[in-house]
């Protein structure tokens, strides 16, 4: 039952902070949302702070997973480069309750050095993804800018997403950065580098 609770635990604290719009939850919260004691949450967790470590490993799990099963169904560069921007505003990364927690994280942030560090790793990854494509289609000094200002649109959207009054939805945001993409490789000059017998990249980079 161990990987059973701690999954529902993970899964309430995602709920509870987008539900509070912050980090300022308590374990008792968490636990109550999850249907458990919180002292069964502190025997699995040991602290709140934990508990939400193990949070954000989740929801950078889950992204890797839906990337890397993308990319594998991906058969050219291009084709590569759209199945990241689709799985950065995949459904479930677009619940109201993901996004919330993603921006209570970002929050955080600025005070936690562990924090800081998971969402480092995700803006390197995301980052990586699309230039390993880039560098196939542009000189490598116009894919390092592509890749720079595709990944600042993706989160830039992700984040008016948390707009209430005035959200973007899915579609809208996929073809606002796929249409950045096609105006940019239609002006740049191709890449001295040939796709044939480039071996297909189908993963990430670990997480540490």
């Amino acid at each position: 039952m161990e990987p059973v609770r701690r999954k529902a635990l993970v899964d309430a604290a995602l709920r509870v902070i987008g539900d509070h719009g912050s980090l300022a939850v308590t374990m008792s919260d968490i636990a109550r949302q999850a249907g458990v004691s919180p002292a069964l949450a502190h025997h699995y967790f040991g602290s709140k702070e934990q508990l939400l470590i193990e949070t954000i490993r989740s929801l950078l799990r889950q992204l890797r997973n839906d990337t890397v099963t993308a990319l594998a169904a991906a058969r050219t560069p291009r084709a590569r480069l759209s199945a990241v921007i689709r799985v950065s505003f995949h459904a479930d990364q677009f619940a109201p309750d993901t996004v919330a927690a993603w921006l209570a994280f970002y929050a955080e942030a600025q005070r936690s050095e562990e924090t800081r560090r998971f969402l480092v790793i995700y803006a390197r990854r995301l980052r990586s993804n699309l230039l390993a494509d880039l560098k196939v289609l542009l000189p490598a000094d116009a894919a390092e800018r592509m890749a720079e200002g595709a990944a600042a649109m993706i989160d830039g959207l992700y984040i008016r997403q948390s707009l209430k009054s005035a959200p973007i939805g899915i579609e809208a945001s996929i073809a606002l950065t796929e249409d950045y993409l096609n105006a940019l490789l239609a002006t740049a000059s191709p890449s001295p580098r040939s796709e044939k017998g480039r071996p297909h990249r189908t993963t990430q980079g670990q997480m540490t």
